[in-house]
């Protein structure tokens, strides 16, 4: 017999949390805590800002736990979405510009299109629209900083072949010749790969609130 805990679903958690659960409140943080931190990290270009946006996060998490909606979009979602607008405040507090996140290796310019190589037989991911406006541009670094985030935190495989694709610019098949890979593993770890990304993202990327997109 299996004697390891059950693992919840998120939506339970957060069912919990509403309660005043705080075991399920430490678990959600040991699970989401990460991606929310690299992402603020990545954007604001500051490990102590991320921090506290981090705690901010989850102290709104805390407060309004009976706001989402897991119906609207996984949690992780609605947690970088509330991250983001946190992000959002400090730039406009600071009347100020983030720095670029490159998609690459540090000291490669980002590259709108590299999202679209690795997309080619599907939908882009975040594909950002030209504008100039300031508050645009940080959601499209945003954007980014998401993206690395949820990379690092795929399986080497997956990771790998959407690196390729982002940094290198490589075709599936360029990618297959370059592995040493089947190009059906090619194809296959790029759907999964892909999958991850828009579970982790949901529509976040279209959330403007400050509730993040799961919320009701």
């Amino acid at each position: 017999m299996d004697s390891r805990p059950a693992v919840l679903p998120d939506a339970e958690l957060v069912a919990r949390i509403a309660a005043g659960d705080e075991s399920a409140f430490a678990e959600v943080y040991d699970r989401h805590a990460q991606l929310v931190f690299g992402s603020a990290a990545r954007l604001l270009g500051d490990r102590g800002a991320a921090e506290e946006v981090v705690q901010e996060t989850w102290l709104a998490l805390w407060n309004r736990a009976d706001r989402y909606d897991p119906a609207r979009g996984p949690l992780s979602a609605w947690l970088l979405g509330i991250a983001r607008n946190r992000c959002l405040d400090r730039f406009r507090a600071a009347r100020r510009q983030p720095a670029l996140v490159p998609l690459g290796a540090p000291g490669d310019e980002p590259d709108d299109e590299a999202l679209d190589r690795a997309l080619a037989s599907g939908d882009p991911i975040g594909a950002g629209d030209g504008e100039t406006d300031p508050e645009a541009a940080v959601a499209r670094r945003w954007t980014r900083a998401v993206v690395r985030s949820v990379l690092t935190a795929l399986p080497d495989p997956e990771r790998r072949v959407l690196e390729l694709a982002y940094d290198a610019g490589l075709s599936q098949a360029e990618i297959a010749a370059r592995t040493g890979w089947p190009l059906g593993t090619v194809k296959t770890r790029t759907r999964r790969g892909l999958m991850r990304l828009r579970e982790a993202l949901g529509d976040v990327l279209d959330e403007t609130d400050g509730d993040g997109p799961g919320a009701r």
